[in-house]
């Protein structure tokens, strides 16, 4: 059978891991939470380089006057622009499959009258 030291002893030897687990666990998690904040530092070191290129880049006139031309289709005034168009262009619509047709708000109505509409099956 148990003495009474033996059973002091173990319930001191419980109440010491006891009073550890929890600073144990504490510890861990701000291990893990210093971790994903040294990641989350990486990243933004990062996007602040990428940033400072970017910087770099937009003090060079020429670089602004290239991206102006290209993506804005600016032009000197001496100078005439063109714009061609294939055949047939003009009866083609290019419309994207994963754009909505309607307006949010005219989506988000039809699907409260929707559900305001229980199917016919699930009265069953």
């Amino acid at each position: 059978m148990l003495t009474s030291r033996a059973a002091i002893l173990a319930l001191v030897i419980c109440v010491i891991a006891l009073s550890l687990a929890y600073p144990l666990r504490e510890y861990i998690m701000q291990r893990a939470q210093i971790s994903q904040l040294r990641e989350e530092r990486t990243r933004m070191e990062d996007n602040v380089a990428e940033l400072r290129e970017r910087e770099e880049a937009l003090k060079d006139e020429a670089y602004v006057e290239r991206e102006a031309r290209a993506r804005l289709h600016f032009q000197y005034p001496d100078e005439t622009a063109y714009i061609v168009i294939r055949p047939g262009a003009e009866d083609e619509e290019e419309i994207d499959p994963s754009e909505p047709k309607d307006p949010w708000f005219t989506e988000l109505w039809r699907s409260v009258e929707e559900a305001d509409r229980p199917d016919p099956d699930e009265g069953l």
